[in-house]
C-alpha cells in the first residue's frame, strides 16, 4: 500500500501549496461566480505565473498549478486588483461556501453568500480546514451529494431552512436570518467539542449524539434532491466539463469571452449562464455519456510528489472500458484526492497498481502489484463490473 502526508488543510491564493511542478494557488470564487473580466484575468495570471494549467476543484474553486515562487506576490497583486482576495489567510480558510450555480425560486443564493461570507469574515471562529457550508435553495436540491456540514436549503412549504449535515431536518429562517443561524450552528459545534487535533466534521459530531440547542433544531424537511447535473444544456444555459477537472488558460479565456458569468461547480464542470452555443476545438466534455466522466483520477506523478505513478495516462487508456453508471477511480496514493466515495478503485504502490472493488483508495486491495499494462491488456479480467 502506497504512503501519503496529510496535510490537514487547503491550498489557498494567500497561503499555496508545493506540489511537484512548482505551487498551487487556489481561488475561491465570491458565490462560486466569475464575471467575464475575472476570468480572463485568471487565465492571464495563470500563463504569467504559472504553468498555465487550471484545476477545478470539488469545492467549485480554481487552482492554479506550477506557479513559481518568485512571482506569487505578483499573482496575489493581480488576484488583489480582480477582488478575488480575502484579508489574510484564516479568512480564506474560513469562506468555505459551495453555491449551487442554478437559480433559485427567488434567487436569493448570491445574497445568502455575500451575508455568509460577511459573517465569517467578522467572525473569530477557528474551524477545521474541510469544514464548509453549502448553500443549495433551489425547488431541487442538487448539492446534497456534495461535502459541506452546515447547509442552507429550501424546506417544505417554500421556507428557508439552516440544516447541520447528518441530521435529517432543518430550523425554518427567514432569508435575512439564514447567514447569522448558520454562523450560530457553526459556534455551537466548536463549542460543544466538534474539533479534535484540529479536525472535525458535522455528520460525525451529529451521529455521537451531540445534542443541538432548541433555537437551533428544527424538523423541517430539506425539498427532494436531483440527480447529479451532466454536461450539456438546460433552460438556464449551458454545463460543460473537463477531463479529469483539468484544462488550460486558453480555455477559460475562451469561455469567458462567451459568456458574461462563468459559475463554478463542485462537480468539475462550468455553468455558463445563457449561453445557448459551445465553442468548438476546445477540451471541453459536453455529452453525458462521454465515457471520460466515468472516470476520476489525480493529478498524478510527477505534479504530485506523493503520487507513486502517472493516474491520467493510465485513465486515459481504460475510459472506454468503464460502461455506462460505472466509476472507475484511479489514485496516485492511498490518499485518494480525487474520489472520497467508494469505487472501483487502482491506487498506484511501489510495485505497481493495487486493486480495490467498491472500495475507497485506503481500503485493503483484493489484487496487489498489477501493471500499467497489465491492466489495459486485459481490461475485463480486472476491470469487470459484476
Amino acid at each position: 500500500m502506497s504512503t501519503f502526508q496529510i496535510k490537514g488543510w487547503c491550498p489557498g491564493a494567500l497561503r499555496p501549496m508545493m506540489s511537484g511542478d512548482g505551487l498551487v494557488v487556489r481561488i475561491r470564487p465570491h458565490a462560486g461566480r466569475l464575471s467575464a473580466a475575472q476570468a480572463r484575468g485568471i487565465a492571464l495570471a495563470a500563463r504569467a505565473h504559472g504553468n498555465g494549467l487550471i484545476d477545478l476543484s470539488s469545492r467549485a474553486n480554481l487552482q492554479l498549478r506550477g506557479v513559481r515562487s518568485d512571482h506569487h506576490d505578483a499573482l496575489v497583486a493581480d488576484l488583489d486588483a480582480l477582488g478575488l482576495l480575502d484579508p489574510d489567510p484564516v479568512a480564506e480558510s474560513r469562506r468555505n461556501i459551495v453555491v449551487t450555480p442554478f437559480s433559485g425560486a427567488t434567487g436569493d443564493e448570491c445574497m445568502l453568500a455575500e451575508e455568509l461570507e460577511r459573517a465569517l469574515a467578522a467572525s473569530d471562529l477557528v474551524l477545521p480546514g474541510k469544514f464548509g457550508f453549502a448553500i443549495d435553495c433551489g425547488r431541487k436540491r442538487v448539492l446534497d451529494q456534495v461535502s459541506a456540514d452546515i447547509r442552507i436549503e429550501r424546506g417544505a412549504g417554500e421556507c428557508l431552512i439552516v440544516r447541520p449535515d447528518g441530521a435529517t431536518c432543518g430550523v425554518a429562517v427567514k432569508a435575512d436570518e439564514a447567514a447569522a443561524t448558520a454562523l450560530a450552528l457553526a459556534k455551537w459545534f466548536v463549542e460543544s467539542g466538534g474539533i479534535s487535533d484540529g479536525r472535525g466534521r458535522m455528520a460525525a459530531h451529529v451521529g455521537k449524539g451531540a445534542t443541538l440547542p432548541r433555537a437551533l433544531s428544527g424538523e423541517t424537511l430539506p425539498v427532494a434532491s436531483a440527480p447529479r447535473p451532466e454536461p450539456g444544456f438546460t433552460e438556464e444555459g449551458a454545463l460543460v466539463a473537463v477531463a479529469f477537472g483539468s484544462m488550460h488558460a486558453d480555455t477559460l479565456e475562451v469561455l469567458a469571452r462567451r459568456a458574461s458569468e462563468l459559475r463554478m461547480t463542485p462537480w468539475r464542470m462550468i455553468f455558463l449562464p445563457a449561453v445557448d452555443e459551445i465553442p468548438a476545438g476546445l477540451d471541453l466534455v459536453t455529452r453525458a455519456d462521454d465515457p471520460i466522466l466515468r472516470i476520476e483520477a489525480c493529478t498524478g506523478a510527477p505534479w504530485c510528489p506523493q503520487a507513486r505513478a502517472k493516474t491520467r495516462r493510465l485513465a486515459q487508456r481504460l475510459a472506454a472500458h468503464v460502461p455506462a453508471g460505472a466509476t472507475l477511480h484511479v489514485s496516485g496514493c492511498a490518499k485518494g484526492c480525487a474520489c472520497a466515495r467508494r469505487a472501483l478503485t487502482l491506487v498506484a504502490s511501489g510495485e505497481g497498481f493495487d486493486l480495490i472493488r467498491n472500495g475507497t483508495a485506503s481500503d485493503r486491495p483484493t489484487i496487489t502489484g498489477l501493471s500499467a499494462d497489465q491492466i489495459v491488456s486485459d481490461p475485463a479480467r480486472y476491470l469487470g463490473w459484476l
